[in-house]
């Protein structure tokens, strides 16, 4: 399960309703910053999510609306909080902007805070108890543009009647055959896994993609994705204007969001030129599962059976 929070959805520069593109996911308490605009901070503090454990940024690519803001993060990471080291994940052209960047809020030592930065190529990023993390090349305009996936561990479920039928005791024999390993009862009989655990149940995957100038490199990451946040910066009314841009149309990422059988789309990267429910006409009548997302929202995105 994953709890999501958009901080801001609005596309290149900010809106009277939505600050500019960053996006708080969280799992099982580990906080992830998708994307960090001008002005992130204090849309976390709006948020009331706050900052702890927060420690991995995700860049999408490296246009100034979506890594200014960092140049606040860590100088509230190094001067007032907890935090005292943080890792930064983008493209080369991501990278050599943030540490750029770096280079003013570093300054003077006034703040001290350590950062790696990690140079995304795709493909397998790390690894936690329940959950990887993928990235995978988008086409925009520049170079080392990526959009991320995080999926969850697939599990099988203990079947608790079926080890109580065969003697297996509550404890570390449990714990063991739910890890893979057969186990020697007190009386001399083996219980293998298989006995007791049920059909494998892959967990829930989410999908975060910035900016995109098609979608075709989405569609196989994206695959039976339980959410999908992708951007609808224009409607087809201004199409030759998104392919000017390096953007896509609110219709093009609902389409994309049918064919690669999501569970849920959710629209952000909002130009201020469109309502939020303009958005939402075009996009749901191709892909009725479609959310608009507004500045601090939040939703809960669990595995969808089926």
């Amino acid at each position: 399960m994953f709890e999501v929070c958009f901080l801001g959805t609005s596309a290149s520069a900010p809106s009277v309703e939505r600050n500019m593109t960053s996006t708080m996911l969280i799992h099982e308490g580990q906080r992830f910053l998708l994307d960090c605009a001008e002005g992130t901070q204090r849309q976390i503090l709006q948020s009331r999510l706050g900052f702890k454990d927060l420690r991995r940024i995700f860049l999408t690519h490296g246009h100034l609306d979506h890594i200014l803001g960092l140049g606040g993060i860590v100088s509230t990471f190094g001067r007032w909080e907890a935090i005292n080291r943080i890792e930064i994940f983008g493209g080369r052209w991501a990278i050599d902007r943030v540490r750029d960047l770096m280079k003013v809020v570093l300054r003077g030592k006034e703040v001290e805070i350590e950062i790696e930065f990690i140079e995304l190529k795709g493909g397998f990023l790390f690894s936690e108890k329940n959950l990887d993390v993928y990235a995978f090349p988008v086409i925009h305009r520049g170079s080392g543009c990526f959009g991320f996936v995080f999926q969850e561990k697939t599990k099988r479920p203990f079947l608790v009647e079926q080890a109580e039928a065969l003697g297996v005791p509550v404890g570390p024999e449990r714990k063991r055959l739910v890890a893979g390993e057969s186990i020697t009862l007190a009386d001399g009989r083996i219980v293998h896994p298989e006995q007791v655990l049920g059909a494998p149940v892959p967990g829930t995957k989410f999908v975060y993609v910035g900016d995109i100038a098609r979608t075709d490199e989405v569609l196989e990451p994206a695959r039976d994705a339980d959410a999908l946040v992708m951007e609808a910066t224009y409607t087809m009314e201004d199409v030759e204007t998104a392919r000017q841009f390096g953007h896509i149309t609110a219709g093009e990422s609902a389409t994309c969001a049918r064919d690669a059988n999501v569970k849920q789309l959710y629209l952000t990267h909002i130009s201020r030129r469109y309502s939020g429910s303009v958005i939402a006409a075009e996009a749901t009548a191709i892909f009725p599962n479609t959310i608009v997302a507004n500045d601090l929202d939040k939703a809960v995105v669990k595995r969808v059976v089926g």
